[in-house]
C-alpha cells in the first residue's frame, strides 16, 4: 500500500498550489515585457498544428479540442471530471495561458483520484510478469529470488503482435508502438517523444519578425532536447 502520511502530504499540496499559481500569474501577468514578447508573437495555426503534428498544450492552443484523457481514456480518466484548455490565439501567451490552466485542472485530478483511491495493495500479484510483492521474501525465499532473477534476466515472453499505446503527458502524445515476435524482447520499438514532433512547431511559427522572438517561441514550446534524439 502506499506509505504512511501519502494523503495528508498530497491534500496539503492540493491546498497551498492553488494559491502558489495565483502568484505566478501575478508575477507574469502584469509584466508588460512579457505580455509585448508573447501575445501575438510565434502564431501556430490550428490546421498548421495538426500537419506538423503537435499535441498537447502546444494544439490546444491553436484551439483543437483533443485531448488522449478524454477522447482515447485509459486508466481511470473516465471516471474524472475535468476541463480541456483550449485557446484560440495560438501564440506564445496562449501555450503559456494553457499551461497556467492546466495546472489547476490536473489539482481538480489529484483530488479526485484521492477521493477514488482504495485502500490495500496496489502491485499485481503474478510471478510471472512481476517482481515479488514483498521484496524483502527475496532474502528469505528461493522462489522469490528466482522469480527476481529471472525477471532482471530474461523478462517475460508477450505473445507474438502489434501496438501502439499513448498517453497524454503534460508535453503532449506520449506513445509507444510495439512489435513482439513472441520472445521476450521487442523485435521493434519506437518511442514517440512529444517534444521531437513539437520541436517541428518552429516550421510554423509565421510571424517571429525577430531572433528574440524565437526564444519566446522555442520557450512557449517548450521541448526537452533530451526527447529530441536525431
Amino acid at each position: 500500500d502506499l506509505p504512511d502520511g501519502f494523503f495528508p502530504k498530497i491534500r496539503e499540496f492540493c491546498d497551498i498550489f492553488p494559491n502558489r499559481i495565483r502568484d505566478y500569474e501575478r508575477l507574469v501577468e502584469n509584466n508588460r515585457v512579457f505580455l509585448k514578447r508573447t501575445q501575438g508573437i510565434g502564431v501556430i495555426s490550428g490546421e498548421d498544428g495538426i500537419d506538423l503534428g503537435l499535441s498537447g498544450p502546444n494544439l490546444r492552443a491553436s484551439g483543437v479540442d483533443w485531448d488522449i484523457r478524454r477522447d482515447e481514456p485509459y486508466e481511470i480518466y473516465d471516471r474524472l471530471d475535468f476541463n480541456v484548455i483550449t485557446r484560440d490565439e495560438g501564440d506564445c501567451y496562449a501555450r503559456w495561458r494553457c499551461r497556467v490552466e492546466e495546472m489547476r485542472e490536473s489539482v481538480r485530478i489529484i483530488e479526485q483520484c484521492l477521493d477514488q483511491m482504495p485502500e490495500g495493495p496496489f502491485q499485481i500479484n503474478m510471478p510471472t510478469i512481476a517482481f515479488p510483492v514483498n521484496k524483502d521474501k527475496v532474502h528469505c525465499s528461493m522462489e522469490a529470488l528466482i522469480q527476481h532473477f529471472d525477471l532482471s534476466a530474461y523478462g517475460f515472453k508477450v505473445p507474438k503482435g502489434e501496438v501502439y499505446s499513448a498517453i497524454e503527458a503534460p508535453k503532449g502524445e506520449l506513445g509507444f508502438y510495439i512489435i513482439s515476435d513472441g520472445s521476450e524482447k521487442p523485435f521493434r520499438m519506437k518511442v514517440r517523444a512529444p517534444s521531437f514532433v513539437n520541436l517541428q512547431g518552429l516550421f510554423g511559427v509565421s510571424n517571429a519578425r525577430y531572433l528574440a522572438d524565437m526564444i519566446a517561441v522555442l520557450g512557449s514550446l517548450d521541448p526537452v532536447m533530451a526527447e529530441v534524439d536525431k
